[in-house]
């Protein structure tokens, strides 16, 4: 394979360095942006159609595009597409900071989700390079990961801290100087990789990948914001069958964008599935722990964020965690155990209610990202190391994608069992004789029955918390039940794995 040999000393682990500098950015680019909303609106003056979009087309195009530009690294070569990445995400930066339209916002915003997407496949897939040897690259994976959390947990403290002296487009800067550090030091420091015989790369099968993941994640947010109306049901709809479609042409394809046959390690499936349930029960639970801390304990943004961060530490502390534990015990058994914790801390929150001790919600939170952070970690070396070499940036762009769409899923899926319950319960406590706006507002959320104040009962209002703690509890339940449930598949199918490869290695021997 074409390629410079890395070192596995110091050099490396500098390089491992310089590749958490993207992956901190891409994350923080999530969530830095929603605390400057006030401030750019009063400056833009968006529509909420507008607005809307500037908080999601970032997202969106990351998500849509991992996959293809997870292939074109690995035809064009890693860190090439790294270094084109981070050019593209800084320049995108400045403009994104001083944007004069909220129409100049958007694009520039969908410019950086599309820069985004290059940095994550890339610097996952020259971790490959950096550290052949598979103890060695479980530790640095598990840097990596804990890079993300890192990154979601830093965002809102250091765009909180630039808000508090600078303009809201100062959030944005912060990605140029670290950009320019990371194109200057990456040359040195990386090694190129590449496949050797990439053949055509498929600019149609690219097209239908980004547009089926597109639709698919639109509808599955409209879901979770609006219910499943028509526009969520064509949108899913029509992910679908671009989908399919996609799927096929990749079956026929002489050089196809993905090769379909990586699927078929069982391996790969088990761990994709099981990183599309981490971050379905992170991102899901920590949209209800976020409104349970506000609406239901009554504390402040501020505070209810501090209180938020157990999950994040816990994930961190899962990454960092994770190798040890892998370099002991067969991986199979490292990521059945790290959803079977997992699903121990979405257990301890089903006890959370309105009397209980905080302590419950705070363990509960930091026990289940102690449990997804290894699994992203294991999931993640398990799919990197079980695909060919030459077809890591493909394996990389899947298992972010795999990420991102879990978070989509989670967000959608367990908001609306909790929202189900929510109305049903809320439903049945609505007093006869209320009036039609604040019976209304109470059906609809949590937040709206407290933004109804003084028009709703004292004893709606109690009814509305507990409803809301009710839908809390039974999202837990089940992003507990599937963790066990994923615990057992993967206890199964990768001690297989394990088995068969110990059997080779006897043979060989």
């Amino acid at each position: 394979m074409n390629q410079t040999k890395p070192s596995d000393g110091r050099r490396a682990w500098v390089g491992l360095a310089v590749l958490a500098l993207p992956t901190l950015l891409v994350t923080m680019d999530l969530s830095v942006l929603f605390l400057a909303v006030p401030a750019l609106t009063e400056d833009l003056r968006p529509s909420s159609a507008e607005l809307l979009w500037i908080t999601d087309i970032y997202g969106f195009l990351i998500a849509g595009s991992l996959i293809t530009m997870g292939t074109l690294g690995d035809r064009i070569g890693r860190r090439r597409l790294l270094m084109i990445g981070g050019f593209a995400f800084a320049a995108a930066s400045a403009l994104a900071a001083f944007s004069t339209s909220a129409a100049m916002l958007i694009a520039t915003r969908a410019v950086l989700g599309v820069a985004g997407a290059t940095l994550a496949p890339s610097s996952l897939s020259l971790i490959r390079s950096l550290f052949p040897d598979e103890r060695r690259r479980t530790k640095a994976i598990g840097i990596w990961m804990s890079c993300f959390a890192a990154g979601a947990a830093v965002g809102p403290l250091v765009g909180g801290a630039l808000l508090e002296q600078f303009w809201w487009g100062s959030v944005f800067l912060l990605n140029v100087p670290v950009m320019a550090l990371m194109l200057v030091l990456a040359p040195r420091l990386l090694p190129e990789s590449r496949d050797p015989a990439p053949g055509r790369f498929d600019l149609i099968g690219a097209g239908l990948s980004v547009a089926a993941l597109l639709t698919a994640i639109y509808g599955v947010k409209r879901v979770a914001e609006h219910g499943l109306d028509g526009a969520a049901a064509v949108a899913i709809a029509a992910g679908l069958a671009l989908g399919a479609v996609f799927v096929r042409r990749m079956r026929r394809a002489e050089d196809p964008l993905i090769d379909l046959r990586l699927f078929r390690a069982p391996a790969i499936r088990i761990s994709i599935a099981a990183m599309v349930l981490a971050t379905f029960v992170m991102a899901g639970m920590l949209l209800f722990v976020a409104q349970y801390l506000q609406l239901v304990r009554g504390m402040g943004p501020l505070e209810a964020g501090i209180w938020s961060i157990p999950a994040l530490v816990g994930s961190i502390a899962g990454s960092m965690l994770a190798p040890a534990v892998a370099s002991r015990w067969r991986p199979g058994s490292v990521l059945a155990g790290s959803m079977t914790v997992a699903a121990s801390g979405l257990t301890l929150l089903v006890l959370v209610s309105d009397g209980s001790a905080l302590a419950v919600l705070v363990a509960g939170s930091l026990v289940m990202g102690l449990g997804a952070g290894a699994i992203g970690t294991i999931a993640t070396d398990v799919i990197v190391g079980t695909a060919p070499p030459e077809r890591a940036g493909a394996a990389s762009g899947i298992s972010e994608t795999g990420g991102e769409l879990g978070g989509a899923l989670g967000i959608a899926l367990l908001g609306s069992i909790g929202t189900a319950v929510y109305r049903a319960e809320v439903e049945d406590a609505l007093p006869p004789g209320l009036p039609g706006e604040a019976a209304s507002a109470a059906r609809d959320t949590l937040g709206g029955a407290a933004g109804a104040g003084e028009s709703l009962p004292g004893s709606v209002l109690g009814a509305a918390a507990d409803a809301f703690v009710s839908g809390l509890q039974l999202a837990a339940l089940t992003g507990a039940v599937l963790m066990a449930a994923g615990a057992a598949a993967a206890a199964l199918v990768l001690r297989r794995r394990d088995s068969r490869a110990r059997d080779a290695a006897t043979c060989r021997a």
